[in-house]
């Protein structure tokens, strides 16, 4: 059983869906910190100083009463909260994902265009066709 799981293991497809995970987290948290770090602030700013991290709702209020400056300091008094400035954070980094994995395909089936099928040989001729064109050739002479 050891011998036939590590063929399974070792074939040319679980290994690159290995490789492809890998680099896919890896490229997740560079998208996260794109959202984060680098397209939230701006539009933040624009929407009159808004940090998204910290756009949430208090459901019911924690052992120490409201209002709270950020999610953390209202999860550490106990309230719960409806965090859905990190809702939309995770909105925006999977719409840049699926853009780039949809471009990355795009590009691939690009490089990989089929290649023009043969062209079709000739259907062969019918009996009658052949024996009017031997009558016509003999005719000619």
């Amino acid at each position: 059983m050891l011998e036939e799981f590590k063929k399974f293991a070792m074939r040319g497809n679980v290994v690159d869906m290995a490789v492809g995970i890998i680099i896919g987290a890896a490229f997740g948290k560079i998208v996260e910190s794109l959202v984060k770090d680098v397209i939230m602030p701006p539009i933040g700013l624009l929407l009159g100083k808004v940090d998204f991290t910290n756009l949430f709702l208090v459901l019911r209020e924690g052992t120490t009463l409201g209002p709270y400056a950020s999610v953390e300091a209202a999860q550490k008094a106990g309230a719960v909260t409806f965090n859905y400035g990190i809702f939309i954070n995770t909105i925006i980094s999977f719409v840049i994902v699926a853009f780039a994995v949809f471009i990355l395909i795009r590009a691939i089936n690009r490089m990989q265009k089929p290649e023009p099928p043969a062209p079709a040989a000739a259907p062969p001729t019918p009996e009658d066709v052949v024996l009017l064109r031997e009558i016509r050739d003999a005719l000619k002479k």
